[in-house]
């Protein structure tokens, strides 16, 4: 009887660790946020729908420093869904960059110019969330009105006619629009 306990006990434990280090393992966007569990609640996501959604990020961080906000949110939803068993395939994301968020979208050398020399501190995040599926957008008439050349264009982000266009595009085909924090 105490062996089949002890077995028992053990296999528990590994069990345990193991599911443990599954959840940290499909999170899609490491050490990102994920939504905190509020028991009871009604409204989960669900693994069987797909989630087709565009995230309109339009305003600029307080400071040169920060990540966007806008951002952190995308990653909290991204890793939220996966979390709760969505599989990627059901994970259709696109973020668009326009107005004042639009300076973000550069490579680290030609923000560095632009911002006295600071580093740009979405770039990780940017490349993170791209390897997880999340489609990137930029508005060209922002780009046009930032004067940015479009050379210096982080390669995980793509270059658009309008923001607009875009938003309006990927609603016709599904998305749902949400507004950057």
């Amino acid at each position: 009887m105490k062996t089949w306990f002890f077995r028992g006990a053990v296999v528990l434990t590994a069990l345990i660790g193991l599911s443990s280090s599954l959840l940290g393992q499909t999170l899609p966007i490491p050490d990102g946020e994920v939504a905190k569990d509020v028991p009871g609640a009604k409204e989960l996501p669900d693994p069987n729908m797909t989630y087709k959604v565009v995230f309109d990020i339009a305003a600029a961080a307080p400071k040169v420093d920060d990540v966007n906000p806008g951002l952190t949110g995308v990653v909290r939803y991204v890793n939220t869904l996966a979390k709760y068993g969505v599989p990627a395939n059901h994970r259709m994301i696109a973020v668009v960059f326009h107005r004042s968020a639009t300076n973000i979208i550069v490579n680290n050398e030609t923000f560095k110019a632009r911002n006295q020399g600071h580093d740009n501190p979405n770039l990780a995040l940017i490349q993170s969330m791209k390897k997880a599926g999340v489609d990137f957008r930029v508005c060209g008439q922002a780009v046009l009105a930032h004067k940015i050349d479009p050379k210096t264009i982080m390669p995980e982000i793509e270059l658009d006619l309008w923001a607009l266009t875009t938003m309006v595009n990927l609603q016709l085909r599904g998305y749902v629009h949400v507004a950057g924090e």
